[in-house]
C-alpha cells in the first residue's frame, strides 16, 4: 500500500514538473541555437563571391561591397550591401544573398553603354538611363555621339538617351550624334549628313515611327519631327 501510495505520489509530482523540464529544454535550445547561428565563428562569413561583371574588377566590387568577414553570417545586412554596390556608377543592379554556411553572393548587372558623351574632352559611355558610368580610350565604333552644347548636366543626357531609346534598331544604327542645345531641342544626324529636329524627348516612339515612315517616303536633307503630327521635310 505504501509503495503504491508513493508510486501515485511521485506520479503526480512528475506530472507537474514534466512541462516545465519540457520548456526549459526546448528554451535553451533555442537560445543555444540562436547563439551558435547569431553570435558563434561557426556560421560566420568566410567567403565573398562576385559574379557578373566584365569591365568592373572583382577587387573594386568587394571594396565597395565592404562584407564584414568573420561576422556572423546571418548578421549581415545584404540590403545595406547591395545598396553600397549599386552606388558604383558602372553598376545598374545588384543582387545580394547569403551562401550558407560560410558565403555571400553579390551578382552584379553592369549599365550598358548606348553612346558615347564627350565630356571634358573625353569620351564616355553613356547607357539608356542617360547616366554616364564609364570612360573610352577612344570612342568605340557602332555607338552614336551624344553632344551636349552648353554645360552638361543630367537632364540634358537623359533627353538624348530617351531619344536614342525609342528609335528601333535598323534607325538607331544610322544615327550618328545626338545633338543636344536645350532638354527642349534635341536634333539628330544621320549617315549621310542628313538632320532630323527631334525637339524634346517627349512621345519619342512616336517622333520615331514617323521618322521612319518619312525616309522611306523622302530622300531629303532635313526631316522635322518635333511636332509628330505635323512633320516637316525639306530639301
Amino acid at each position: 500500500m505504501r509503495r503504491r501510495f508513493a508510486r501515485r505520489q511521485w506520479a503526480r509530482r512528475w506530472g507537474v514538473w514534466r512541462p516545465l523540464l519540457a520548456l526549459v529544454l526546448v528554451l535553451g535550445l533555442v537560445a543555444g541555437g540562436g547563439w551558435l547561428v547569431g553570435f558563434s565563428s561557426v556560421l560566420a562569413v568566410e567567403e565573398v563571391v562576385v559574379e557578373g561583371t566584365d569591365h568592373l574588377s572583382v577587387d573594386d566590387v568587394l571594396a565597395a561591397a565592404a562584407v564584414p568577414v568573420g561576422d556572423p553570417l546571418v548578421r549581415v545586412d545584404v540590403a545595406a550591401v547591395a545598396r553600397r554596390v549599386e552606388a558604383m556608377a558602372p553598376v545598374a543592379s545588384a543582387e545580394v544573398e547569403r551562401d550558407w554556411p560560410h558565403g555571400v553572393r553579390v551578382v552584379v548587372s553592369e549599365r550598358v553603354p548606348v553612346a558615347v558623351a564627350w565630356i571634358g574632352g573625353r569620351p564616355r559611355g553613356m547607357d539608356a538611363e542617360g547616366v554616364v558610368f564609364r570612360d573610352f580610350r577612344r570612342a568605340p565604333k557602332g555607338l552614336p555621339t551624344v553632344r551636349v552644347v552648353g554645360d552638361v548636366d543630367r537632364e540634358a543626357l537623359q533627353q538624348a538617351a530617351t531619344v536614342l531609346s525609342a528609335l528601333p534598331a535598323d534607325l538607331a544604327e544610322d544615327v550618328r550624334r545626338v545633338d543636344v542645345e536645350t532638354v527642349d531641342h534635341v536634333s539628330l544626324v544621320l549617315a549621310g549628313g542628313r538632320t532630323v529636329l527631334w525637339g524634346s524627348g517627349e512621345h519619342s516612339e512616336e517622333k520615331a515611327a514617323v521618322l521612319a515612315a518619312l525616309l522611306k517616303a523622302h530622300q531629303a536633307s532635313r526631316y522635322d519631327v518635333s511636332a509628330p503630327g505635323q512633320p516637316v521635310v525639306a530639301d
